[in-house]
């Protein structure tokens, strides 16, 4: 007998602040062409004062919960992929479970910055195949606006607040591709790249400190590693681009998305994009995307779906799934 992890519901939240180019053309030197052309990006979401990443987070895993038809009693675990929890400590995984009423099962955050819910789906899925849990919220929620140096027209423009996701349940498969759930998946890092994209602040420093990141070496490793993780993860099962319904990428940047999908061999039309809508909300943005996508029409019951996404550390990776 074959255990998959499968998708039962998928939800979102964006706060209700949308952020426009031209809104941010008189806080620092820039343009609605300059951010569209180099990033794809039109508007994002900036969460209100006092909102935290886990309030996000509690109103997207209700929406997931909500299009599954369960309740927070159904669930046995929480995963909430971010890098801005409220806190040092306690994760604010834990903070969604009480916001959600949810007393028992356990809930534990996972960071990987921008490749964090690709990180929490192969970890929920791994408690999900060997018995620990039968229903795991998978989250992805972020508030990067309050990371942003807003004198660096380079990254200030590009990045946006919300939260995303899906509800996994452990299933009965056959052991092929044809299964629903999670398939495969492929996890990276090297942390020789640290100095790529990193914040400047933490315990060590005492500050909360700000996003820095070498926009040309994280565009040089991005296009070069997610394809690489794409096929992998792909090969793994024993299929390729060409068996792959949608793409649905880490909305970070237009020109990193076409640029993968290329390498892939998949064309445009069968790759979800937000970007423009979002900016890019980090670990958020998968499931951001995988519910508007959803919600579209797009994505469809019996789709193959590949997801793969590069963050800070360099921590990057790719999971396949029928939907």
């Amino acid at each position: 007998m074959t255990i998959r992890a499968v998708v039962k519901g998928v939800g979102h939240y964006l706060p209700e602040r949308v952020v426009p180019n031209s809104e941010l053309e008189s806080q620092v030197e820039t343009s609605d062409e300059w951010i569209r052309t180099r990033s794809g990006i039109e508007r994002r979401h900036f969460a209100a004062d006092g909102q935290t990443t886990s309030d996000l987070a509690i109103r997207a895993a209700q929406a997931a919960l909500a299009d599954a038809g369960m309740s927070a009693d159904d669930v046995d675990a929480i995963v909430l992929a971010t890098s801005t929890a409220d806190l040092t400590f306690p994760s604010a995984a834990t903070m969604v479970q009480a916001g959600l009423g949810m007393t028992r099962g356990f809930a534990f955050d996972v960071q990987a910055v921008c490749a964090g819910f690709v990180y929490a789906l192969s970890t929920a899925n791994a408690l999900i195949l060997s018995g620990q849990a039968r229903r795991v919220l998978v989250i992805g929620a972020e508030t990067f606006s309050k990371l942003m140096d807003w004198s660096d027209r380079t990254t200030c423009v590009l990045f946006g607040d919300g939260a995303g996701a899906v509800l996994l349940e452990g299933a009965e498969g056959t052991g092929g591709t044809q299964d629903r759930g999670i398939l495969s998946t492929d996890l990276n890092s090297d942390g020789r790249h640290k100095d790529i994209l990193y914040v400047d602040g933490g315990v060590s420093t005492g500050s909360t400190g700000h996003l820095r990141m070498q926009g040309k070496e994280v565009f040089r490793h991005a296009v070069e590693k997610l394809a690489e993780t794409a096929h992998t993860a792909l090969e793994k099962i024993g299929l390729n681009g060409g068996d792959v319904d949608w793409i649905v990428p880490h909305q970070a940047n237009i020109r990193i998305i076409e640029a993968t999908a290329k390498r892939m061999q998949v064309p445009m039309d069968r790759v979800v994009v937000t970007v423009q809508d979002h900016g890019n909300t980090s670990a958020a943005s998968i499931p951001l995307a995988l519910s508007v996508g959803k919600a579209r029409g797009q994505i469809k019951p019996g789709d193959l779906i590949v997801t793969e996404a590069i963050g800070g550390g360099l921590a990057w990776g790719a999971v396949v799934l029928r939907w």
